[in-house]
This record gives structure tokens, sequence and C-alpha cells, in this order.
């Protein structure tokens, strides 16, 4: 019992010393972060959970798409009274270093799309981009939806466990095993991807409508067939492009046809009455509707929803 105590009592005291002396850097009453989307916002919830005085705001509205969005005055007063605000970065958050150079203090932040490897949009419909990153001739858009790898999710997590922990000392160490667990939950939804995806038959996915999932496809060995980029503008396909959908689900007799959240599906409905296909949902979780969001939904479970869609997909 004494040679278990002992360490105990260590760590115990370990744990009192260092937050006597962090408790000047931030005595943690009502630390505000504001996080620009749902993954980051999830990504942060499950670091901070059960921490008392730390709080996280998502900054989109729900049911809202991340491309249209532009911020309110008060979206701009709540990003310059917040302790730490965190982004993504790219395309759909261009805006931010225009609110940022406009604000007349310095803003603690975190630019999540810093701490990953970046892949590159596909240029054309079925395009499978595997060019080298160092490529500076590359005209590609880079890909800003760098959640849909798990592997990011994780970097993501333990980046804004750093960030966090700077900020409050005191209770770093919640924060650092609030983020181990949940990086262990992530590893376990790993192994179940790679599980569907080695049992499976084919290798390809058919999106009849845009495709945000580069890095997900890249770590899984996964090709895909879509109608337009992840952040492409058009809302309307060409004649051409469904009817190579259409020719690409009949000819490798692929059994699912996904649309992303937000859809409104007329493409993904137009190619399954022309080929018999199903018509399924793949969540790029890039956010969510009130009644989800109220539900308390999390980034793991809308995966989750998309690992059963994969196993039909890949029949």
């Amino acid at each position: 019992m004494k040679k278990i105590l002992i360490p105990i009592l260590i760590m115990a005291i370990a744990i009192s010393l260092f937050g006597c002396e962090a408790a000047n850097v931030h005595e943690n009453e009502n630390l505000s972060i504001i996080a620009t989307n749902f993954p980051i916002y999830d990504f942060t919830r499950q670091v901070i959970k059960d921490v008392q005085g730390v709080e996280v705001k998502m900054l989109l509205p729900l049911g809202a798409e991340s491309h249209d969005f532009e911020p309110t005055p008060q979206d701009i007063i709540a990003i310059t009274d917040c302790d730490l605000f965190i982004y993504i970065g790219g395309e759909s958050d261009v805006w931010v270093d225009g609110v940022l150079a406009n604000i007349d203090k310095e803003i603690n932040t975190l630019k999540l799309i810093d701490f990953v490897e970046l892949e590159y949009e596909p240029e054309t419909i079925g395009e499978q981009d595997h060019d080298d990153h160092d490529d500076h001739e590359h005209d590609h858009e880079t890909d800003e939806h760098i959640w849909t790898s798990i592997e990011n999710a994780k970097k993501m997590a333990s980046t804004i466990t750093d960030k966090i922990s700077e900020k409050d000392k005191l209770n770093e160490l919640s924060y650092r095993l609030n983020c181990e667990f949940f990086t262990q939950q992530l590893s376990e939804l790993d192994d179940q991807f790679k599980a569907v995806v080695a049992q499976g038959k084919r290798k390809t996915l058919v999106f009849a409508d845009r495709f945000p999932f580069v890095y997900f496809a890249k770590e899984y060995g996964l090709e895909y067939f879509a109608a337009f980029p992840g952040c492409a503008s058009e809302v309307e396909a060409s004649a051409a492009t469904v009817a190579e959908l259409i020719d690409k689900v009949n000819s490798e007799e692929i059994p699912v046809v996904f649309y992303i959240e937000f859809s409104n599906q007329m493409l993904a409905d137009t190619v399954i009455e022309a080929t018999g296909a199903k018509k399924m949902l793949f969540n790029t979780a890039h956010n969510v509707t009130q009644a989800d969001f109220d539900a308390g939904i999390t980034y793991l479970e809308i995966m989750q929803s998309n690992l059963e869609a994969l196993r039909e997909a890949l029949k």
C-alpha cells in the first residue's frame, strides 16, 4: 500500500505546486474560446470537458454553409473579447485576416491549417491528385477540409490542448487527460475504417456533389469520382458531368452514390434514378443542424455514421 500511495502523494504535491505557480498565468475565470466551425468546436469541447469556468462557442451559425459565412458585428465583438480564437484557415476563412487587422488589440489565435500536411483539391471530375507537395507549379487550391482525416483530427486536438494549456496552466493535466481519451477514441474509429476498407470489394467512391474528402480518401487509399471539388462554387452540373457520373456508376456497378450535408441532393437524385444505386449521406461534419446540436452530437458520432455509409459503398 505504501508503494502505491507514495507516488500518488508525490504527484499530488507536484500538481499542487505547479498549480500555485501557474495561478499568476491565468486565474481560470471565464476562459472564453471561439471556434469557427463545428469540428474545431467539438475538438475543443472534448479537451475542456468537465473543467469549470472554461467555455467554447461556435461562430458559424447552425445549419449554415461555411463557404458563405461572413462575420456580423456581434461576431467581431465576440472575437475581440475572447481569450482564444481558433480557426482552420484556407478559402472559407479568408475573412479572418481582415477582421484581425482591424481589431485594435492583439488577439490570441490558433490557425490549425498550419499544423498539418496539406493536400490539394481535385481540379476536374474523377481526378486523383497525387502531385508532390513541393511542386510550386501546382495550380490547384489547397484543400481546407483537414478535419476529414482522423490523423489530422488527432493533431488538431493535440494542438488545441497545447494552446489552451498555455492559457490555463492550472488545469493543464485535465486538458491533457481529456485529449488523451479523445485521441484513443479517434484511434479506435480509425481502426474500424481501416477494417471496412480492407474488407471492401471496391476502392472507388462516387459523389454526385462536391468532394471535400481528399484527406479522408488518401488516408484510406480510396479512389473517388465526384461532380465538383470541395470548395466549388458551382451549383448545377453540366450534362457531360451527369453523363460521366452515370457511366461510372453503371460501368463499375457502384452500389452507393453519396451527397454531403446541406446539399439539395438534386444531382444525386438524377444519378440514382438513372442507375438504381442507393443514395446516402457522407457527412463532412463542418456544421450541424440546430436539432443535432441540441442533442449533443459529436464529431465521433458523425464519423461513425460515415463508417456505416462507407461499409455500404464498398460492398
